[in-house]
């Protein structure tokens, strides 16, 4: 009888154990994450993703709206939004 429970338990355990794994649950694994693209014209000062042509780091826009500096959105809702371009302006 004891080695019954035993066994029952560690079903149970191994069967939680399964249960609670990303992959069990269906996150989207790294390879299922939508694919972005720059937007440029939306940023405000110093709050953008990645380098500009004037500087070489994140966070170095010095003026909202800066035509060089970008964020990374998901591919397509740049040009849904008003001000954003998936270009730099010149």
């Amino acid at each position: 009888m004891l080695n019954k429970e035993k066994l029952i338990q560690s079903a149970i355990i191994a069967f939680l154990a399964l249960a609670a794994t990303p992959a069990a649950i269906g996150a989207p694994s790294e390879s299922a994450t939508p694919s972005t693209e720059k937007c440029y014209g939306l940023v405000k000062a110093g709050m953008n993703d990645c380098a500009t042509a004037t500087a070489s780091c994140a966070g170095s826009a010095t003026k909202d709206s800066q035509p060089d500096a970008f964020l990374m959105l998901p591919t397509g809702l740049c040009e849904k939004i008003v001000g954003g371009h998936p270009k730099p302006k010149k």
